[in-house]
This record gives C-alpha cells, structure tokens and sequence, in this order.
C-alpha cells in the first residue's frame, strides 16, 4: 500500500464508515481561520466541507483550513463550483479529503473531476512530493503513488436541478458499470428553486427528486448523501434524507447565527 498520511488515512476511515452504512455528520466552513475547524473536530463531527462556492473564503484561507483540519485529525472536503485541475491538485495537496463537485448534470463533469484528483494512468493529476499529503517526500514517490491508489480522493457530485443533461444512473457509474463516486448528495436548496417552490409550497415535488436520486444512488452502489439545516430525525425527514449516509447539516455561519439568535431572545 505504501507509506500513508494522515489524510489517507482518513479518506479509509470515512469510506469504511460509508461502506458500513454509518451516518457521518458535517458541516460546511464558511468563515475565515482555525476557529470553526478546532471547533467542529471538537464537537466530534465526522468531517467538514470547506466551501469555495457559497462563501467568502479565498484559495490560501481554505488551504491553511484544510490543513489545519488534517493536523487536528478531522476530515475536510472541499466543495468548488467548477472543475479547475490546477486548483483541485493545490487543495489535495494541502489536505483535502475529497472535493464534493456543485451542480452536477453530465458525465463529462464526473469524468473530468475524475480525471482531476487521480495521478496517471488513471487520471491528469500533476505530480510534486512537496507537501505534508505526501509527506513532503519522505517515504518516496512509489510509496505515495501506491497510497494515493489504495485512497484516493473521495468524490462528492452535488446534484440540485429538476433535471440533468445525462440520466442520473449514467452520472454515477463508469462505462463498466463501477461507482464513479463515493455520493451522490442532493443539494435540496438549489433543487427546490429549480423546481420552482416555495418554503410554503408543498415540498412532495422535492421529495420525489430527493427520492429519484436516492434510488439512483442505491443502483449505483453509491451513498446517498444531501444538505439539511439540522440533523434531526423530523427535519431529515421533511428533506426526504433518512436513509443519507453523508449529511451536511447548516454551516459554522448558520450555527453561530442561530446561536446569536437564540442569545437574544433569552434576553
């Protein structure tokens, strides 16, 4: 297998936990610094999504999150609005996890992320042993390529429209029928605006599509995953996510807002 990190570690042990059926519970970083991230391995979540779509954040301020996250021992993703090769390979290198892919609607995008976070010959990933995910080179470069093969990159494909480009089977398998990614996560915000509703509407039109990707998931031998404000039965419920094994619930920004909140009203 080679010599592993602690990030490969850590991308084992949260497959395992998938393959298991466990549900693993986290949250998007939204904020700048260390903070959240020593708060969240704290509280004894199960891993966090850096997000570099819906937030302020900048490359530098989510690498230095990611590998402060992979020192504390919590598992860290990041999530990205497009697939951009030379950025994903800076981020693995710095500690991620995995990347969790937004708004996906094509094989194409699933082939090219894919292609973005595996080392030839399997992928176009560019090569350097000069960062802590390979140890900075101490172990040698075919002790991290076997690591990196044994525990690649976890792949995460956000899928939040009415509908896709390519049948929702074909988004999550290969052409020999394998997973093409470890979850399939249903982005139920962005799904309910697509398909038009309202937080007062009746939600049984995102329960169907929430349920038409689990059932995709579970054909594909892929983990459903998917986005909540909370991670409550009745509110897992209500996005159609019980049977999720990967959920994001809220973010440290929806957190520490509520918290303000509820410190008000006290008051």
């Amino acid at each position: 297998m080679g010599t592993r990190t602690g990030v490969h570690a850590g991308r084992a042990a949260l497959r395992e936990r998938l393959r298991r059926g466990r549900r693993m519970v986290g949250t998007f970083l939204k904020l700048p610094g260390t903070d959240a991230v020593e708060l969240a391995a704290q509280a004894g979540l199960d891993f966090v999504v850096v997000d570099l779509e819906h937030s302020g954040l900048d490359e530098r301020t989510a690498a230095g999150q990611l590998r402060h996250a992979a020192l504390l021992g919590l598992s860290a993703l990041v999530r990205l609005a497009a697939v951009d090769p030379a950025q994903i390979n800076r981020l693995l290198e710095a500690g991620a996890a995995g990347v969790q892919l937004s708004t996906v609607r094509a094989c194409a995008q699933v082939a090219a992320l894919r292609a973005a976070v595996r080392y030839a010959p399997v992928g176009r990933r560019s090569i350097s042993l000069g960062h802590p995910s390979a140890g900075y080179g101490v172990g040698g470069l075919d002790a991290y390529l076997a690591a990196e093969a044994a525990d690649p990159p976890l792949l995460v494909a956000q899928i939040e429209t009415a509908d896709t480009d390519d049948p929702l089977s074909e988004l999550l398998t290969d052409a020999h029928g394998e997973p093409s990614v470890d979850v399939a996560f249903a982005g139920t915000t962005d799904l309910a605006v697509s398909l038009g509703l309202a937080t007062t509407d009746d939600q049984a039109p995102l329960l169907r599509r929430v349920g038409e990707i689990a059932d995709a998931a579970h054909a594909a031998g892929v983990t459903l995953g998917g986005w909540a404000p909370a991670a409550t039965d009745k509110t897992l419920h209500r996005y159609g996510l019980t049977s999720a094994g990967y959920l994001v619930a809220g973010s440290d920004l929806q957190l520490l807002g509520a918290g303000l909140r509820q410190l008000a009203t006290d008051n």
